[in-house]
């Protein structure tokens, strides 16, 4: 009878070690079968696209930056404030909204979302982002058909702003003009 309760209690202990790690590994699947979606879209649009990042702060400013992306490079970056409720009233009006192509990109470096191709924030995502790690919760999911729109972590116990990763909004075949 003793061997018997141990070994349910060690059954139960492994039941519970194991769903734990399930996240993990149901992120990674996932993430596997997302980048596989995603695979599909570059041939589709011969890697051409633009997708926008959303991003907002506890105190109510929000913004996105969609990203232009031409036969696998960054050809534009554009960023704008969508709420500045709780922003500074001395940003100058061309900081509350710009556009930056060629050489150019990235140099606004305060805000905005850094000028990633998707295969980059894939490569995040698994490297980054999704790894297993103690006193997190990770979050991922693929709401843009299949293709990834949240990855990301938080650590336990943060209270403000403490999201690390990407929310993207939507991703689109870039029109060919």
């Amino acid at each position: 009878m003793k061997n018997r309760i141990c070994l349910i209690a060690l059954l139960l202990v492994g039941c519970l070690i194991s769903s734990c790690e399930s996240d993990d590994t149901e992120n990674q699947n996932e993430l596997e079968k997302s980048y596989v979606a995603f695979s599909d879209f570059k041939k589709e649009t011969n890697n051409s696209y633009k997708y926008t990042v959303v991003s907002s702060s506890w105190i109510g400013i929000a913004w996105e930056t969609t990203i232009v992306v031409s036969n696998r490079k960054v050809v534009q970056r554009q960023f704008k404030y969508t709420n500045t409720q709780g922003l500074e009233n001395n940003i100058p009006e061309e900081e509350l909204q710009w556009t930056e192509n060629g050489s150019e990109i990235g140099s606004h470096t305060n805000i905005g979302s850094d000028p990633l191709t998707l295969d980059e924030i894939y490569t995040k995502a698994k490297q980054e982002w999704l790894p297993k790690r103690d006193d997190v919760k990770t979050h991922f999911e693929t709401k843009n058909n299949g293709l990834i729109s949240t990855c990301g972590y938080v650590e336990n116990g943060c209270q403000d702003d403490c999201f690390i990763g990407i929310h993207i909004k939507t991703i689109e075949p870039l029109l060919e003009e």
